[in-house]
């Protein structure tokens, strides 16, 4: 009985916490619920059970919200799954290093809807193929001071990139690529994708596809040691 004695300077606070601790309340005190004032809604009063039933429809319907938002996300990553799956399995077929480029820039504009890829490789072979879409540098990493942060942290990078990386990636087209990725390809290139859409590559997106992206192009690369 100590609980329900008035304390000194109650507040509302207090009340409702207790409310929350003894939900069975208002059943052992009913003339305080009748005497209760509840929310009005369109001008009428609503009982008390009509209240509480129009409480757990509003959580029911955020809940059916969320569950539709989840299950939407576990749709797209499935489909991003199957395309990445293609793409290794198109990169195992590849039995040359111009064939393995090809498989990569072909897998991306295709199957991943890109509008602007690049693959830059820090080697030169004569089996690689005269493309707009491959940079070849044998000078490596330091050709690009542009990128030497990018290059240390090894991480993909999402987003709306600096002109001057755009230049270098995308030259005449660069103006057109309102957002990009960049992902490491080990330490023998990177890989660039851009999107005429500025909301298509963000900051916030997750990186795990892209670094599973990254990581099957790199292992299908290094079975062709530069000569």
């Amino acid at each position: 009985m100590s609980e329900l004695s008035v304390k000194e300077g109650l507040n509302a606070m207090d009340v409702a916490s207790y409310l929350r601790r003894h939900p069975e309340f208002l059943r052992e005190f009913p003339d305080i619920a009748m005497a209760l004032v509840l929310p009005r809604e369109q001008g009428q009063a609503a009982s008390l059970a009509s209240y509480q039933l129009d409480v757990l429809r509003d959580k029911n319907r955020e809940l059916n919200r969320r569950l539709h938002d989840l299950i939407e996300i576990a749709h797209e990553n499935e489909g991003l799954m199957v395309r990445v799956h293609t793409l290794t399995l198109a990169l195992m077929r590849a039995r040359t290093l111009a064939e393995t480029t090809n498989a990569v820039v072909a897998a991306l504009t295709e199957d991943f809807n890109t509008d602007l890829v690049r693959l830059v490789l820090f080697r030169a072979d004569p089996d690689l193929p005269a493309a707009e879409w491959l940079i070849v540098e044998p000078s490596g990493a330091s050709a690009f001071p542009a990128f030497s942060e990018f290059f240390k942290r090894a991480d993909p990078l999402c987003g709306r990139l600096q002109d001057d990386k755009l230049d270098v990636l995308f030259g005449a087209r660069a103006a057109t690529a309102q957002s990009a990725v960049l992902l490491p390809i080990g330490t023998v290139g990177m890989l660039a994708i851009g999107s005429l859409d500025p909301n298509r590559f963000h900051p916030g997106m997750g990186t795990v596809f892209l670094k599973l992206i990254g990581e099957a192009v790199s292992t299908a690369l290094a079975r062709f040691p530069a000569g």
